[in-house]
């Protein structure tokens, strides 16, 4: 029969009370629960508490731990059912032994995200890691300088959906070569490379065209509008495109992506200085099904609400460090908004925003967040008078 706790001390060995009790504890909160008692732990590696979490191993600290309790630890990953593990700091001999001292199971069934972060991990390592879990469907790679195409050749598997390279100096051209050839149903690629061209977009072709949706090109400074003809050409279905930081990118080619990638749902274009007004008509125009824009550090827009009423979806705008926002473009665009989706608006470091410029975002009724970070027209009483007027809406000051 079913007992029920009688004593505080009862109380705080009950598995469903701990269940419960530990579900208000978040991300490393969790950490030290497990080494109260065995009762904790047992209860803090149920898997419904570690779910969608990424456990990030540090290496340098580790090693100089006994093989005995990495081991332990590793299986305790196994135990509170985790699916991903990321190796910060790693080289070839931590990458050795997670394979060697992972349980078998774990690494070859149930990981399916794979991370390695500042890591001098060579292209061996990174095979036999790769080897060792063949599920892997997402693979994450940030400042891994040792990596090269050879090493990405050799390790990348049909099963990898999900690609990330970020800061390794190797990757170039023939890096996107590899992705084409190797994974023919990634669905999602972020790529992080200062000198990459626009010849490696000519290499995804119609095998990545029917599956790849979203593509994210950061600080990838050798871009220009001619690569961008590659991408619409290959991938007409992308969902979100991310060019932020493609200082090359220029009116011209936002309206070749306006005029071919009509299925866009987000676009980012932060941090592109030759995007001008004229890329906003262009989106209006033919980018209807739009519903998330960010043009951040943008100096030659006026306003990131230059956008006609035909964009019907959108939802969510930002601007930060956009000098040229004033208070009569505010004024005007949000007129064409007040009754739309419009849902999320974040202004960042604008000096021409006045007070009373800002006072009409109080007609957008249906805001839910609003930011104003660093703008000296988001005086006190500015604030408070919307906080009155959008009471449902988040405000971040």
């Amino acid at each position: 029969a079913l007992t029920r706790p009688r004593t505080a001390a009862d109380l705080f060995r009950d598995p469903d009370y701990l269940a419960r009790l530990f579900g208000y504890f978040k991300g490393r909160e969790k950490l030290g629960l497990a080494s109260v008692c065995r009762s904790w732990r047992d209860a803090i590696y149920d898997p419904r508490h570690w779910r969608d979490m990424l456990p990030v191993l540090r290496c340098r600290e580790l090693r100089k731990d006994p093989v005995e309790s990495r081991r332990r630890l590793y299986e305790s990953l196994e135990r509170r059912g985790m699916d991903a593990v990321c190796l910060l700091g790693a080289n070839d001999e931590d990458v050795l032994d997670v394979v060697a001292q992972c349980p078998t199971a774990f690494l070859r069934a149930r990981v399916r995200l794979i991370g390695l972060r500042c890591s001098s991990v060579s292209d061996k390592a990174l095979e036999a890691l790769m080897a060792a879990a063949p599920r892997v469907t997402n693979l994450e790679l940030f400042g891994c300088n040792e990596v090269t195409d050879a090493g990405l050749w050799a390790s990348l598997t049909p099963a990898v959906t999900c690609l990330t390279l970020a800061d390794c100096i190797n990757v170039a051209d023939d890096t996107l070569a590899a992705v084409a050839q190797l994974l023919p149903a990634l669905r999602e690629l972020n790529l992080q490379a200062y000198h990459v061209t626009d010849a490696s977009l000519a290499y995804l072709g119609p095998r990545q065209g029917g599956t790849l949706l979203v593509l994210r090109l950061r600080s990838c400074w050798e871009l220009t509008n001619q690569g961008l003809l590659n991408v619409v050409q290959a991938l007409p279905h992308l969902v979100e495109l991310s060019l932020s930081g493609c200082t090359k990118i220029s009116d011209d080619g936002v309206e070749l992506l306006a005029e071919n990638l009509r299925q866009l749902r987000v676009l980012d274009l932060s941090w592109c200085p030759r995007v001008t007004d004229a890329s906003l008509e262009f989106i209006a125009c033919d980018m209807t099904q739009l519903e998330q824009l960010t043009l951040d550090r943008t100096p030659y827009l006026l306003s990131v609400f230059n956008l006609k009423p035909r964009v019907a979806l959108l939802n969510e705008a930002a601007a930060s460090c956009c000098s040229r926002n004033s208070d009569v473009a505010l004024s005007e665009r949000l007129m064409m908004h007040s009754g739309g989706n419009l849902a999320r608006v974040k202004y960042i470091g604008c000096p021409q925003l006045t007070s009373r410029g800002l006072s009409a975002l109080a007609q957008v009724r249906q805001l839910q967040e609003l930011e104003l970070t660093n703008c000296p027209g988001a005086t006190p009483e500015l604030l408070d008078y919307l906080k009155e007027q959008l009471c449902h809406c988040l405000i971040v000051e």
